[in-house]
């Protein structure tokens, strides 16, 4: 399949998706040209779901940056909060830059369906995210206990509370597995804000990517729907948002 056909399958869900890989190339082409920044002076910090698959598409190109320190836990909420935030902020060269890749992500079939994938060596489909997808379903069959947040299950038991806040939203939606990883989006976007405004950082400047990850299967790869692009200049005080800039090279 070309890649275009590829992009179609992905775009019918996220018309701004690119591959991952392209996003990473463009982004390092950003940061050297724009921001005049060599990926070895960027400390990478991302907030995704610890999912295996996760680590399997990730493009290696990521690796030329320093990092990346894990923030995120199930459906890549930051669960390493504000001491995490803190601890990798203390990382990052003087000179350079910290930059946080952040979201929850979905898978998507070559066939088109949302909120699964094909993984190697199995004969059927799976869930992606198989937490969203289980805190989805337990919404669905008022399973969902508010405020029930326990010590043997809290990651799960935060995402089921996420959703359950947004219940009557997601149960309207004509995709509610779509709507639900929106809901996550927003609530991981809004912390990761929160965290950054509580870190001082010795550095110039603090990128924030906050998008969707799309897994798909295993011949087709993983994209990326961007959502934010920011660049706080910690010299002026500054805050610009480019993702406009940034995806007109690429769609």
């Amino acid at each position: 399949m070309l890649k275009k056909e590829r992009l179609e399958i992905i775009r019918k869900y996220y018309p701004n998706a690119i591959t991952l890989i392209d996003s990473v190339n463009r982004a390092i082409d950003y940061y050297e040209e724009v921001l005049q920044l060599e990926p070895s002076k960027i400390m990478f910090a991302d907030s995704v779901c610890s999912d295996d698959v996760n680590s399997i598409q990730y493009p290696t190109r990521a690796q030329d940056f320093l990092g990346p320190f894990k923030m995120g836990g199930l459906n890549g909420f930051p669960f390493t909060g504000l001491t995490g935030m803190k601890a990798f902020a203390s990382h990052v060269p003087d000179d350079g830059a910290v930059l946080i890749y952040y979201g929850p992500h979905i898978g998507i079939t070559k066939n088109g369906i949302i909120g699964e994938i094909h993984r190697v060596g199995q004969s059927k489909n799976s869930n992606c995210c198989g937490a969203a997808k289980g805190a989805l379903s337990k919404l669905l069959n008022n399973e969902i206990i508010e405020k029930e947040v326990t010590e043997i299950d809290y990651q799960m038991n935060v995402l089921e509370q996420l959703l359950l806040k947004q219940k009557s939203r997601i149960l309207d939606s004509d995709l509610p597995i779509f709507e639900a990883t929106e809901v996550i989006y927003e609530a991981i976007d809004q912390r990761i804000n929160e965290l950054v405004s509580l870190t001082k950082y010795n550095c110039r400047f603090v990128i924030l990517v906050g998008a969707i990850l799309i897994n798909s299967d295993s011949d087709m790869g993983s994209y990326t729907s961007t959502k934010r692009f920011d660049i706080i200049n910690l010299e002026d005080n500054s805050r610009k948002s480019v993702i406009d800039e940034y995806l007109s090279t690429l769609i």
